[in-house]
């Protein structure tokens, strides 16, 4: 089987090499839209254009399915993007609010995402479907996909954010955002053995699975 997997930019290429090491006879295909990201600040129309634009070579290549790596991308665009191209199967990453909120003791979690995604209105229904009994904190990460994009992640303060969310008792973090997977292991350092690090990758080789069988 043809995976195709987009993301708005460098984040993509973890989930497809984590894609291949999950799904071996897979032939994964990735793109990015490296000229314009990051999506996090842009309004919705612009990013429904802009990922059905970069879509492209993978509708090109009639991939067997299409991963949309983006959290902002997913949350914004998916509903247009299924809308248009009906025949094509369309998996969506999106924060796991809801395997969060099931794995919490505290009862305190934390979602580390874009401004975008954060507003979007399928985040918010997220929220309140599966996070209701739950304190949901949002620290700003807002500058973290372009520094990562760029290649400063070691600019952004990590260590200082994951600290301030223990001391919440804070004892789950969702990974809202694919560049973030490039810097899980210092928020994994950080954070230490008492809080879960949760990002979608496994879950969605398992519905690649499920849906092409």
């Amino acid at each position: 089987m043809r995976i195709g997997v987009f993301d708005s930019g460098v984040g993509g290429k973890a989930v497809a090499l984590k894609l291949q090491q999950l799904l071996p006879n897979a032939d994964i295909m990735s793109v990015d839209d490296h000229v314009h990201v990051p999506y996090g600040d842009r309004t919705p129309d612009d990013i429904i254009e802009l990922t059905k634009a970069a879509i492209q070579p993978l509708l090109a290549a009639k991939c067997d399915a299409i991963v949309i790596a983006c959290n902002t991308a997913t949350t914004v665009a998916i509903a247009a993007l299924r809308a248009t191209y009906p025949s094509v199967n369309f998996i969506g990453i999106e924060p796991m609010v809801k395997p969060a909120a099931s794995a919490t003791k505290s009862g305190i979690i934390a979602v580390l995402a874009t401004p975008r995604t954060l507003q979007s209105d399928r985040y918010n229904e997220l929220k309140r479907t599966w996070a209701k009994d739950s304190t949901v904190i949002e620290p700003d990460c807002s500058d973290w996909a372009k520094l990562i994009e760029d290649g400063h992640s070691s600019q952004i303060h990590v260590e200082a954010t994951v600290v301030n969310l223990l001391q919440q008792k804070v004892d789950v973090i969702v990974l809202g955002c694919t560049h973030y997977h490039m810097i899980k292991e210092r928020i994994l350092d950080a954070a230490g053995d008492t809080v879960t690090v949760l990002e979608p990758t496994d879950a969605i080789a398992n519905r690649i699975k499920s849906l092409l069988s």
